[in-house]
């Protein structure tokens, strides 16, 4: 016996998340013949519809599947059913439809994606360029330090034997004052 209902998924983000492509997979997993939906506003509220036909088991078994799952993005409110009394389309021409739909919302962002992927072309052209000026200036900072690391060890060569010989004084006077004080 075949059956039709009218399905009608209500809640705060039903719409943009999925839910026909959902409804759609699980149509199509249980064999339904007969599937379309669409997004729809009544009273402020936002709803998903959706029409099925089928045999008794599978069409039973799609409403309890659609009653206890969703998809990850979905926040419903209510999920109701009514029996139906007029044309139901075809799966396949849903499926076939609904495409080009999603065709229709990705051909724009490709051609975003594709724009960002030309600039960031540029962007990395110019950071590869700057990278260059980098090596020349890194180049320069080390022979600058090389330099100065020389310079120091020169200095410290030309304090180090007056440093040794004042230190060995110091060492002398403080073991005098020792002796001197009763320290040993």
């Amino acid at each position: 016996m075949t059956m039709k209902f009218k399905i009608t998924i209500t809640g705060p983000k039903v719409h943009d998340v999925g839910y026909r492509v959902f409804l759609l997979k699980n149509a199509m997993n249980m064999g339904l013949p007969g599937l379309s939906a669409y997004n729809w506003e009544e009273k402020g509220q936002k709803e998903v519809v959706a029409l099925v036909e089928g045999d008794e088991v599978r069409t039973k078994t799609f409403l309890q599947t659609i009653r206890a799952s969703k998809p990850d993005l979905a926040e419903v409110a209510k999920v109701t059913f009514e029996p139906y009394d007029g044309d139901v389309g075809r799966t396949s021409e849903f499926a076939m439809l609904f495409s080009f739909v999603q065709l229709d919302k990705a051909i724009p962002l490709l051609l975003d994606m594709r724009g960002d992927l030309k600039e960031m072309k540029v962007d990395l052209k110019e950071m590869k360029v700057d990278l260059k000026e980098m090596k020349g200036d890194i180049k320069v900072v080390r022979n600058t330090t090389e330099a100065t690391l020389d310079e120091i060890k020169g200095l410290r060569e030309d304090i180090q034997p007056g440093y040794a010989a004042n230190f060995r004084q110091v060492q002398v006077d403080v073991r005098a004052i020792k002796d001197r004080l009763g320290m040993q």
